[in-house]
């Protein structure tokens, strides 16, 4: 089994990904293998609600957002770190999951149902548990049950060398790893032993304004 941590921060080697190299550290050592994926420096589009990933499956837009699509459907969970930018997620990475997400929904890709998620978030002092807050809303749409650890998904420092001082920090991040890899074992085991995904229904989608089905 395999798990991807995906890097949020603009930095690429910053305190998101010392962070995030904790977890994966931890996954390793309860036999799962990782992956990093960088989400990059580069600007990312928020989602225009154009649809033609109903048809194309991916996003319209060609950036970083399909490569990550491309590699999804392979893992069985996944790991999402993130900045603290003003008391709440980077706009890269948010920009990127409302896009990711959307396009998988609407193609019907099922690329994340049921499959465990993670987020971390990395701050100087303040603004993390906001953060968190937000990152584990979109699990919650896309069917993806959310791991936790001994504390919330959290470090904080100004430098990668300085989120390894967290120490309690550190540790949540190592509990983490453990907590998403057992997770990850008994899915597993289930499958398995013949237990199957449980029956989705076709979505149903209702107007707030007199209750009718959508189209």
């Amino acid at each position: 089994m395999k798990a991807l941590l995906v890097n949020g921060s603009p930095h690429k080697e910053g305190c998101t990904n010392a962070a995030l190299i904790e977890v994966a550290a931890a996954l390793n050592r309860e036999g799962i293998d990782t992956d990093l994926f960088w989400v990059g420096n580069q600007p990312i589009a928020g989602c225009t609600g154009c649809r033609a990933c109903a048809k194309a499956n991916r996003c319209v837009l060609q950036d970083t957002v399909n490569d990550f699509l491309e590699l999804a459907g392979d893992y069985d969970g996944f790991v999402f770190g993130s900045p603290v930018h003003w008391a709440g997620a980077s706009g890269a990475l948010t920009s990127f999951l409302d896009r990711a997400f959307y396009a998988d929904l609407n193609g019907g890709g099922n690329r994340f149902r049921l499959k465990p998620a993670v987020a971390v978030v990395s701050a100087r002092r303040a603004g993390t548990t906001a953060a968190w807050d937000q990152l584990n809303k979109y699990f919650g749409l896309m069917q993806m049950p959310i791991v936790t650890s001994q504390y919330w998904n959290m470090v904080h420092g100004t430098t990668p060398a300085e989120v390894r001082q967290d120490l309690e920090g550190m540790q949540t991040m190592r509990t983490l790893g453990k907590n998403m890899a057992f997770l990850l074992q008994c899915k597993r085991i289930a499958l398995e032993n013949g237990l199957k995904l449980p029956e989705q229904e076709p979505a149903i989608r209702t107007s707030f304004v007199g209750g009718a089905p959508l189209p």
